[in-house]
């Protein structure tokens, strides 16, 4: 189910420029007018996984892709590039159903983002317990 929200230009441009470069943390996309998907914060280089989940607000959906850094399970530093989707359940069920429908667009403009999850509430975002166990399937 597509809705008809598209991605603003400059948001395949700057990821790539996010890949590469690395001299950022991380990006979160808002819907504005129920058309367009835009950048919301940028996240410096020094932030951490607190300061990006803190970008989401509380009950309003989002997406996000952060840059991961995180110790491999025999204790290799690595990075991961991280996609998530936040539509937490207390959101509005008009604005909660537009970010799940228009979610393959945001994901196809981040061409190269491998690990994708979805979170409802702040359970699902916690580092430890949601986080990482996913993500060092992948490390």
């Amino acid at each position: 189910m597509s809705s008809g929200v598209q991605v603003d230009d400059e948001i395949p441009k700057l990821f790539e420029e996010f890949k590469i470069q690395k001299k950022l943390r991380f990006y979160t996309y808002k819907i504005e007018d129920k058309k367009i998907i835009k950048i919301d914060v940028v996240g410096p280089k020094e932030s951490t996984y607190d300061d990006f989940c803190s970008a989401f607000p509380e009950n309003e959906p989002r997406y996000g892709v952060i840059d991961l850094e995180f110790e491999t399970k025999d204790g290799r530093p690595t990075s991961k590039l991280i996609f998530i989707s936040w539509n937490p359940d207390s959101g509005k069920i008009r604005d909660k159903m537009i970010y799940s429908s228009s979610k393959e667009s945001i994901k196809a403009a981040l061409n190269g983002v491998g690990i994708f999850i979805n979170a409802t509430d702040s359970a699902e975002l916690d580092l430890e317990e949601s986080i990482l166990p996913v993500v060092k399937k992948f490390a």
